[in-house]
């Protein structure tokens, strides 16, 4: 028989009903005499020897217990059902349990043998002491199809909606302790320690029908919390509003393609779209290194595997520097952070690789030129050549405010043609916003050239296009006149002039 790996001392005569011990399995449970439940009986397809938690040997009536170790399955604790922590609900997920199971089955502890749990992302137990407060604001995001939740001391829980923020209603204003007790009520005892090490935490957190993506802050001596929802149904490219040409990337079989845009801009969705569209029609190997991971995506006809900074990974230079080596036909990249990352990059896209990323700029133009002066002056020459080879275009978006409510997204597409190619190679990034109104056959099209189009379909104001426009004098140029209704709203009326921007865009919203 194996060596116990811990023994807990006990006072006869009675028996202990659980463990907890924070180095153990967080499987782990003292099991009284009584036979197991048939859920926590072995599975048909496992050996029949291997119990699925640990056992407890009472082999002789002394004051120790020795425990020995058999088996335990990391992210489940039952054998005949398959609990998947990053979206099962707690309360569906405990009921669909024996009672019986109540003084068995204990929450997984942190850090748990032998695994790598990603610390980064909030598990199905750990909600089960959240602060009810702070749970009722996450589920009045839902309720009121709201994008963002911000916590910060001295004022309410303030909600994003349609892009404006609005205060919870009937709530007080949370000070200094409610803040903090509410936020840290989310956080695992490591990621609390992390938070309080490095003053900043990003993590995903799962609860009750939504999953949102979280950056804790410091801010005056006080903790802050901003919460973006994050959609569980990933929406196909067409129902975004994304032009069509977008949908070509993911047919591409090699090259680096670039998503970006402010904050907020809804990258992540466009980003999550291709790779679900990869994922439905191609049979490939994907490999996605995340900060933290915010769409979960499904094998399908490709094989996903999703790597999480800071609990699957080290680092994305550490990810990436690993990740040719695991046979990928599809890298994801969140964020083009640094030299190191933006080098495997180019090399994996070199290499025959299709490589997806996002960057925060404001055009396609900008883009290029961010990568290019991340690199030290004497590299630069030999960068912009090996960009021209390897990129195969940018997706720059940003959201505008629709005249009935809502957003939605205006583009600018770069493809990456010998001309294109030629003008980055040459340092000549200025000339590319002209190039892309001219490349509409190619399906190119500036930003402004897709504002003008929102307006004269009536979907946006002129006011709010000029607003994001990066020429405002080529939109004057670019919008037809539209006749107003009587109620002031933009209508289909009659225009002097047609635009044909050598695409379609569909009336979807973010």
């Amino acid at each position: 028989m194996s060596q116990p790996i811990y023994e807990i001392p006990v006072t006869p005569p009675q028996r202990p009903q659980s463990i907890d011990n924070p180095d153990a399995d967080p499987a782990t449970a003292v099991l009284p005499e009584a036979p197991l439940p048939w859920y926590l009986q072995d599975p048909a397809d496992s050996p029949p020897t291997e119990p699925v938690v640990f056992k407890s040997i009472y082999d002789q009536p002394t004051d120790t217990v020795p425990v020995y170790p058999t088996h335990a399955e990391p992210a489940r604790t039952v054998a005949d059902i398959e609990i998947i922590p990053d979206s099962a609900r707690p309360d569906l997920t405990r009921s669909a349990l024996d009672p019986s199971s109540s003084e068995v089955l204990r929450p997984r502890a942190e850090g748990p043998v032998g695994t790598s749990r990603p610390r980064r992302t909030q598990r199905f137990e750990d909600v089960v002491e959240a602060d009810q407060d702070i749970l009722n604001a996450l589920q009045e995001v839902l309720d009121l199809d709201g994008s963002d939740l911000h916590v910060t001391v001295g004022a309410p829980p303030n909600i994003r909606v349609n892009g404006s923020l609005r205060p919870l209603d009937n709530t007080n204003r949370w000070m200094r302790e409610k803040v903090q007790s509410a936020l840290y009520s989310l956080l695992t005892p490591a990621q609390r320690e992390e938070f309080e090490r490095e003053l900043e935490l990003d993590f995903a957190y799962t609860t009750s029908g939504a999953r949102f993506r979280v950056n804790y802050y410091q801010q005056r001596n006080s903790i802050g919390g901003a919460f973006r929802l994050i959609p569980r149904e990933i929406k196909q490219l067409k129902d975004l509003g994304v032009p069509e040409s977008v949908g070509r990337f993911a047919a591409m079989a090699r090259g680096l393609v670039l998503v970006t845009g402010p904050t907020g801009s809804g990258k992540s969705t466009t980003l999550a779209a291709l790779v679900d569209q990869v994922n439905r029609t191609r049979a490939d190997h994907i490999v996605t290194v995340e900060d933290p991971i915010e769409f979960l995506h499904r094998h399908q006809k490709s094989l996903v595997n999703q790597r999480e900074v800071g609990g699957d990974t080290h680092s994305f230079a550490a990810a990436l520097k690993h990740v040719l080596r695991q046979d990928p036909d599809v890298i994801l990249i969140g964020e083009l952070r640094d030299l190191e990352t933006i080098s495997v990059a180019l090399t994996a896209a070199e290499t025959g690789h299709l490589v997806f990323a996002t960057l925060h700029t404001q055009s396609a133009a900008q883009t290029i030129d961010r990568i290019i002066d991340v690199y030290p002056p004497h590299q630069q020459s030999q960068v912009r050549s090996q960009l021209a080879a390897t990129l195969q275009g940018v997706v720059c978006q940003t959201l505008v405010k629709r005249v009935d409510g809502g957003r939605v997204v205006a583009t600018e597409v770069l493809f990456a043609t010998s001309a294109i190619a030629n003008l980055i190679r040459e340092g000549k990034t200025y000339q590319i916003s002209s190039a892309m109104q001219a490349g509409r056959e190619q399906g190119m099209h500036s930003l402004d050239q897709h504002l003008a189009d929102l307006v004269n379909s009536g979907l946006i104001s002129r006011r709010s296009a000029e607003e994001k426009a990066q020429d405002p004098a080529s939109l004057a140029q670019l919008i037809r006149r539209v006749e107003l209704d009587p109620s002031g709203g933009v209508s289909a009326g009659k225009s002097t002039g047609d635009t044909d921007f050598g695409d379609a865009y569909s009336p979807g919203a973010y």
